[in-house]
């Protein structure tokens, strides 16, 4: 199949797709911190560098996008039909990399909650972050 959009398009709309600061990690963040939690964000320290740490209760949270890290059974992720020689390998190897650093994390003694961004959509989101919330602060 070939691609719905022309070349400069296609640069352009790849070229605003963001690696840190969504707005997920944003909603996510701004209610936590209204909770009175402080974090630490993208700490390279840790492995995977998580969207947020909390030294306190020994927690990591990766903020996740459904499509880029194939969250199965979501609408939010549909198999692209073009380039599946490209899209599948690197689908794939993001999935492999987050359970490598959750496993890693893990072994350090780190509690590690994963927050999709179906999960933050207008009718689940209050109950995801006061859920999440609760994770976090339970010792």
């Amino acid at each position: 199949l070939a691609d719905n959009h022309n070349p400069q398009v296609r640069s352009y709309n790849m070229s605003r797709i963001r690696s840190g600061n969504t707005k997920p990690e944003e909603l996510v963040r701004k209610y936590l911190f209204s909770r009175g939690l402080r974090y630490r964000k993208n700490d390279k320290r840790y492995p995977g560098k998580p969207d947020l740490v909390f030294p306190k209760y020994h927690t990591a949270v990766f903020v996740n996008g459904c499509f880029w890290h194939s969250h199965e059974g979501c609408p939010g992720f549909v198999m692209p039909k073009s380039r599946l020689d490209y899209w599948q390998p690197k689908l794939k190897r993001n999935q492999e990399r987050d359970t490598e650093h959750i496993k890693d994390l893990d072994q350090q003694g780190w509690r590690v909650i994963t927050v999709w961004e179906c999960e933050l959509k207008n009718s689940l989101r209050d109950e995801r972050l006061s859920k999440l919330f609760s994770q976090i602060t339970q010792l």
